[in-house]
């Protein structure tokens, strides 16, 4: 069914941003004594998309579902075009709300064909217009128009999910980890594939994964959700380079964490000292960094005497870049360091760490 309360708008464009298409305020969802959506509130505007990331049950499912409809909210309020959905008493049915979904499973329907189900919440005259082949045409899969969803590979699959969900103009499209199920080559060319379709829609795009790297490459704002609540929102470079804490840092990486304290306006640390960035003299904190943030450089032999250097423990070459994890003379944690292409250090070389200090994570602990 097309959307009857939006009926007659057209897609709006990336360029166009002078009002949010979406608008999530203060919401909240409860089972029973559980609280799974505590307080969030969230906008996304025309063209853009937003990634709702964070582990299994933080809630962000929960609040995808409650923008559908699928799922009543308790408090708060929902608004698409600037018109109200849902609140505590009203809740707009998920066939009149103006917004398309993908879920993982796909929900193709099994007895339709291919163009049936691209077509099927269209109306007779837009069904016969021609628009359906022209969205098969776009991902290439008109040839397969009379074929039944069995007889696809997972990836037109997808593609086929993806057209449907398009093919009502919707203002508002959600994304339930849409491509987990693919294996990892055709997830990328997927997310590339949607990302084209979604920006010339124009529409408002939240995406709901666990995986941070979907997310770093398709979002142009992360809200990381835990316990229910929205921990940081930002732009992906923002959240990766200035997280709010440890667990949203650890969100996009591998960490290498070392307790401290500021002391005459300084950090130490095992592999050097860091500048106290304005905390107080005696603060506990933890300092992390990044695996690709870890310099490694072989001493030459003249150099090295005793134990008082780090050692490398172990080497994994991958092609495209290598991890190498380093063991710190008198510290019980081993360090993991990350860099592109080969390298040839092997077990048992003394190395030095080196790092640019602006890469240094530093939280109040």
């Amino acid at each position: 069914m097309e959307h009857a309360d939006f009926r007659g708008q057209k897609p709006v464009g990336r360029h166009v941003r002078s009002e949010p298409m979406l608008e999530i305020t203060g919401v909240e969802r409860r089972f029973s004594a559980t609280h799974a959506v505590q307080g969030v509130s969230l906008t996304v505007w025309p063209g853009e998309v937003t990634c709702l990331l964070g582990p299994s049950g933080c809630g962000k499912s929960t609040t995808l579902r409650m923008i559908a409809g699928i799922e009543q909210l308790d408090a708060g309020e929902i608004r698409i075009d600037g018109r109200p959905v849902a609140d505590a008493r009203r809740n707009v049915p998920p066939e009149m709300r103006p917004v398309g979904m993908v879920f993982q499973d796909l929900a193709l329907f099994p007895h339709m064909t291919v163009a049936a189900n691209v077509g099927f919440g269209l109306s007779r005259a837009r069904q016969g217009s021609g628009e359906v082949r022209h969205l098969l045409e776009r991902v290439g899969l008109a040839h397969h128009a009379d074929k039944y969803p069995h007889q696809l590979s997972g990836g037109e699959q997808q593609r086929i999910a993806l057209v449907r969900a398009l093919a009502t103009q919707p203002r508002v499209m959600l994304l339930d980890e849409p491509f987990s199920s693919l294996d990892q080559r055709l997830r990328v060319e997927m997310r590339e594939l949607a990302l084209d379709l979604l920006r010339e829609a124009g529409t408002a795009v939240v995406l709901v994964t666990h995986d941070s790297d979907e997310a770093m490459m398709m979002a142009d704002r992360i809200a990381i959700m835990h316990g229910g609540r929205i921990r940081q929102e930002g732009t992906p470079l923002e959240l990766y380079q200035q997280p709010v804490d440890l667990a949203v840092a650890g969100f996009f990486s591998e960490l290498n964490v070392f307790d401290g304290s500021v002391a005459q306006d300084r950090i130490k640390t095992p592999i050097g000292d860091l500048a106290g960035t304005g905390m107080a003299n005696g603060t506990a904190v933890q300092i992390a960094f990044r695996p690709e943030h870890l310099k490694v450089r072989r001493l030459a032999q003249a150099v090295v005497q005793g134990n008082s250097h780090p050692h490398v423990l172990r080497v994994q070459n991958l092609g495209r870049e290598n991890f190498v994890e380093v063991k710190l003379p008198g510290q019980p944690d081993h360090l993991r360091c990350s860099a592109p292409g080969f390298t040839d250090l092997m077990p048992g070389d003394r190395v030095e760490i080196g790092f640019d200090p602006s890469t240094a994570m530093i939280f109040a602990h």
